[in-house]
């Protein structure tokens, strides 16, 4: 006799038979019985309470044809899990003298039989429905307690195994800037082009674009206010800012909904996420303003001068960005290229394969061991309520087994195997190039600048190049300032700036990373 194979799964957040799995026991039933399988129909993440299953609709469309005799399901779930649905589809089968069949579940050929099979769809439905209602009680549940559902966890905070909300540092600290930059009259362009360029990404793993950042702008659980179907607990995360500055932002966010369109510069601030108050080590972010005739100016302010904790004084945006470019200009000396080069050569030599893909190889291979030995545990079992719950556990490992193998892909294509001719022009490329090209500039602060630490009379930047400090008087700051003559006398918002003597010695402390480099250098070859 001719069968086809039917299989079925909900989706990939629900812990049923994967659909090879159920395959496998369908071939296995029918070389048993002597069937011969001449095709597969396959649904996946689709819902058995739907008819909306292009499989499924072709099989009872081919079931026409005459080519075969019989369905072959895992179970009479699979083959739908609303009650009448699956009384109409089996009688259209019937009419084309096509029966459904069980390879888990036997029935009698009789009237008892068929009470048997309709039982089992009635319970099948009722244990969809159940376990629908069983998700929301206990999402329900979750929340009252103020724990996570699932789903997306918003950009700031992690889910411990406890399932309670804590703050992920890191990626607070985005948050934190994201939201100062808009109260100081940042654009959300300008926000979003400065965290793009500088390589942030949001809770989803994407750039940063205008819906999600004013998506963000508006989560008040930044502010420790659990939400949950419209309910709101106070105090029921832990808090990343102030309601003084989430509420500033609100009503700026409402102004500018109702403002009229207007054309918005587009302006980067390149030091974000870089530039550091030397005094208090507080973030300096980027605001703007206009003057008493209408011209923009743009600056970095401390956060702690902003909170009054701090008296660093403000200081001009064009100004700094040309004297940190400037500076890291300085650093591609002909000697630095070549020991650049023969470092990372070195470290290419050592392993031309990444930790992290080494990594993810291992932990695939690991869970394809734990797979096989599933699969022939599942070959030795004829216990059908056992194999199904081995099939569940073959599943999951399937799943972790192919977000491995995405993760593992991801890593082989970003991985770059530079040449030492290709690093050396690049470098001596970035030595060349046009200063007041901004792809210029932002590929020299993102190569070399992992940090710089601002006083009032100086400067500290750490640099992710080099393998010696090197020290930058104030004789090179005076040759640096020459080139930008043209813009207003000093560094500084007041008119105030440090003096033109050598008693306070201006230095730039250099720290090197080269290994941090060999991944900056991939991404802009």
């Amino acid at each position: 006799m001719n069968v086809v194979i039917y299989a079925r799964f909900s989706s990939s957040s629900q812990r049923e038979e994967s659909i090879e799995g159920q395959v496998r026991v369908c071939q296995k039933y029918a070389e048993e019985n002597g069937y011969t399988i001449i095709n597969t129909y396959s649904d996946r993440a689709i819902s058995g309470k739907t008819d909306s299953r292009p499989a499924l609709q072709k099989m009872l469309t081919d079931s026409s044809k005459k080519q075969f005799q019989a369905v072959l399901v895992y179970s009479l779930d699979r083959f739908g899990r609303n009650l009448m649905q699956s009384v109409i589809n089996e009688c259209k089968l019937e009419k084309n003298d096509v029966k459904l069949l069980s390879a888990t579940e036997k029935f009698e050929d009789n009237a008892a039989g068929n009470l048997q099979r309709n039982i089992l769809k009635s319970f099948a439905q009722y244990y969809s429905e159940e376990l629908s209602e069983k998700v929301i009680r206990g999402m329900d549940l979750n929340a009252e307690k103020c724990l996570s559902t699932g789903g997306n966890v918003a950009l700031g905070f992690r889910v411990g195994e406890d399932k309670r909300f804590y703050i992920d540092e890191e990626a607070a600290l985005i948050v934190r800037y994201i939201f100062e930059s808009y109260a100081n009259g940042m654009t959300v362009k300008e926000i979003t082009d400065n965290l793009n360029a500088q390589g942030c990404r949001t809770s989803k793993g994407a750039e940063f674009n205008k819906n999600s950042l004013r998506t963000l702008l508006q989560n008040k659980r930044y502010i420790g206010i659990y939400t949950y179907k419209g309910k709101e607990i106070p105090d029921g995360m832990p808090r990343i800012i102030s309601d003084e500055l989430f509420y500033k932002v609100a009503e700026i966010l409402e102004k500018n909904r109702k403002a009229p369109a207007r054309a918005k510069a587009d302006v980067e601030y390149l030091l974000t996420l870089k530039l550091f108050c030397g005094h208090c080590k507080e973030m300096m972010t980027g605001l703007s303003g206009t003057g008493k005739m209408g011209k923009t100016y743009r600056y970095y302010e401390c956060k702690g001068r902003k909170n009054k904790t701090c008296n660093k004084k403000r200081v001009r945006k064009e100004y700094i960005e040309d004297l940190v470019v400037e500076v890291c200009r300085q650093q591609l000396t002909n000697k630095n290229i070549r020991k650049i080069t023969k470092e990372l050569m070195a470290i290419a030599n050592i392993s031309a394969e990444s930790h992290r893909i080494a990594e993810l190889k291992k932990q695939i291979k690991e869970y394809e061991r734990k797979h096989n030995n599933l699969l022939n545990n599942v070959a030795e079992c004829d216990i059908p309520s056992v194999c199904k719950s081995i099939f569940v556990k073959i599943e999951e490992i399937e799943n972790i087994i192919k977000r491995l193998e995405e993760s593992l892909e991801t890593e082989m294509k970003n991985q770059v195997v530079l040449s030492e001719p290709q690093i050396r022009f690049f470098l001596n490329s970035l030595k060349k190039g046009n200063t007041s090209d901004i792809k210029y500039r932002k590929a020299l602060i993102t190569l070399f600048v992992n940090a710089i630490y601002l006083y009032d009379d100086k400067m500290t930047i750490v640099f992710n190049s080099g393998d010696e400090p090197v020290t930058v008087d104030d004789l090179l700051l005076s040759e640096i300032e020459e080139h930008f003559q043209h813009m207003e006398k000093g560094l500084f918002l007041d008119k105030v700036s440090p003096p033109e003597t050598h008693q306070n010695s201006k230095r730039i402390t250099v720290g090197f990373s080269i290994p941090f480099l060999t991944s900056k250098l991939a991404m802009h070859n």
